[in-house]
């Protein structure tokens, strides 16, 4: 059963930075692609970012686009999101999701996620 772990969220002020890490095991699928959404509180998960493992294309929503970088190494079963610039509206549960198909956008385009992280960014 696959198990993805986050760690990396926190408190931060307004302009701050922080870095998310997941690290997945038992896989029992190959993993096209590892993305990071996002939930606030009262709102629908969106989606934050992702990277293709086979070509190293990444994405991101225009919200974080030019702050946040997402990486990882599919040998090490990790991705990580670097977080800068931080604002307030970032203020999230942010969820690692392993995909094992491309393209993988769309929270149904992925096949385990994991319980998330809180980042809490205050003014």
């Amino acid at each position: 059963q696959v198990q993805l772990v986050e760690s990396g969220g926190g408190l931060v002020q307004a302009g701050g930075s922080l870095r998310l890490s997941c690290a997945a095991s038992g896989r029992t699928f190959r993993s096209y692609a590892m993305g990071w959404f996002r939930q606030a509180s009262g709102k629908d998960r969106e989606f934050v970012s992702v990277i293709s493992w086979g070509s190293g294309d990444t994405y991101y929503a225009d919200s974080v686009k030019g702050r946040f970088t997402i990486s990882g190494d599919n040998a090490k079963n990790t991705v990580y999101l670097q977080m800068n610039s931080l604002k307030p509206e970032d203020t999230a549960v942010y969820y690692c999701a392993d995909a094992s198909s491309w393209p993988a956008l769309h929270a149904n385009d992925f096949d385990a996620w994991g319980r998330g992280t809180q980042v809490t960014v205050f003014s």
